[in-house]
């Protein structure tokens, strides 16, 4: 972004430093030299403070299904203002919300709010040790789950500390006690052989299996049948929970991701579109494993508590929300995702340069390499890749389109097919100046 674009945000950034680290407050959005400041969304579009509009293919990173300031939404919030914005009791707000969410998604018997994603992964993790009395979890190598230490867990591992068929355990944050990562077993993504091999090896001290069906970090690549179905009978037969995040893939219809799969895990992440644009979490499941939050016959097995938790503002913003995603808009989002990856993909094939999308419904993410993509270590990014994805992304940024660094892209219901096509036509244009002819066949 050239200077005149951005003096603004320059400013803005320089007043961030003095009480910030590296004036920031939340590393995702940094963006080198300095990030651009947001001031206004309406729809499918951004304002910075510079005066620049940008078309919004990250949604504040999936969360904003409904793009910024949706009437419907603020309607509720607004009413909700006048009553009071959170209490040292609960509301009618939260079963409404509560009951939503149990309805639609047949996984869902009881469910327990959180106000963030990170919070929510946090207490299922401590939901199946209290179930489950082991003290150990599984997790795949390179998936985000937020930013309990558990989870964390060989998210960003590199090939000199991968380890063999047996992943290593690899601390994310400096500082991540060793304990944590003995405690924390980390198998193959979509490799059923190896991954079962590993689980059942370990099965008496596993408490669950944390798997997102689509992981973002491990490449945005859908999990498979039968990588999906080991997981299931393998919990089943040893005990251990199945859990899945929803974080972000629980838009990917209506039913969440566990609808389009077909399979019912014991306990569900979810947060993002739930909430409308406001912080929530929630972790829900069965009857039975939900019990350990039960506080009617003293201390549960597993306490939560939480300033904020199932707040009137998030709840009824959340239910407005959701009550806007009908099966209808579902499909009619969905297909704009597939004219989006059918876009990129003609646009890569007319350029001549090597690269994919992956993803699903609404989600997709951009990778410079032809590479079939099936996990974590397939979707790691080459130096070279890196520096494309890189020239590509800024130069979106550039022309008006926002999408995350990594090439993630997330769509919002009111985009149409308009906006598709402008977001495909600047992907287009972008290719050309990454200076990336594609590789001879061998």
């Amino acid at each position: 972004m050239s200077t005149s674009k951005s003096a603004q945000s320059q400013a803005l950034f320089n007043r961030a430093l003095d009480v910030m680290p590296g004036g920031n407050t939340r590393t995702t959005v940094w963006h080198a030299p300095h990030p651009m400041y947001a001031v206004s969304g309406s729809g499918c579009r951004v304002n910075d403070a510079d005066g620049n509009q940008y078309l919004d293919f990250l949604n504040n990173y999936t969360s904003m299904i409904h793009g910024h300031a949706n009437p419907v939404v603020g309607e509720a919030v607004r009413r909700q203002l006048e009553l009071g914005t959170c209490f040292a009791m609960p509301t009618e707000t939260e079963i409404v919300l509560a009951e939503l969410l149990c309805e639609r998604v047949p996984g869902f018997e009881k469910v327990r709010f959180t106000n963030s994603g990170s919070e929510a992964v946090m207490m299922a993790l401590k939901a199946a040790r209290a179930h489950t009395g082991r003290p150990k979890i599984a997790k795949c190598e390179g998936a985000y789950h937020g930013s309990y230490d558990f989870a964390e867990v060989s998210l960003d591992s590199a090939p000199e500390s991968w380890g063999n068929a047996d992943p290593n355990s690899v601390a994310y944050t400096a500082g991540t006690p060793k304990s944590v990562l003995n405690d924390v077993i980390v198998v193959p993504f979509n490799k059923p052989e190896e991954a079962e091999r590993i689980l059942r090896a370990h099965a008496d001290e596993l408490a669950c299996v944390l798997i997102d069906p689509m992981p973002n970090r491990a490449g945005l690549i859908p999990t498979t049948t039968e990588y999906l179905e080991m997981l299931r009978r393998v919990t089943h037969d040893t005990g251990m929970l199945l859990v899945f995040d929803e974080v972000i893939s629980f838009r990917l219809g209506y039913n969440g991701a566990q609808g389009v799969l077909g399979v019912t895990p014991d306990l569900t992440t979810i947060a993002k579109i739930i909430g409308g644009g406001f912080p929530i979490g929630a972790v829900a499941g069965s009857t039975d494993v939900m019990a350990v939050f039960d506080p009617r016959q003293g201390k549960p097995l597993a306490p939560h508590g939480g300033t904020f938790n199932a707040n009137p503002i998030s709840m009824v913003a959340g239910t407005a929300a959701m009550e806007l995603l009908t099966p209808e808009a579902f499909d009619r989002l969905n297909a704009l995702g597939d004219r989006a990856r059918e876009g990129i993909t003609r646009a890569f094939a007319d350029a001549g340069v090597d690269g994919q999308v992956t993803g699903g419904g609404s989600l997709l993410r951009i990778h410079m390499t032809n590479v079939p993509l099936v996990d974590y270590r397939s979707a790691r990014a080459t130096a070279a890749q890196g520096a494309a994805l890189t020239t590509v992304v800024e130069f979106m940024h550039a022309n008006g389109v926002l999408i995350a660094e990594t090439g993630l892209c997330a769509l919002s219901t009111p985009m149409g097919e308009a906006e598709i096509d402008e977001f495909v036509d600047i992907f287009a244009a972008a290719l050309k100046t990454t200076g990336q002819p594609r590789q001879a066949a061998e």
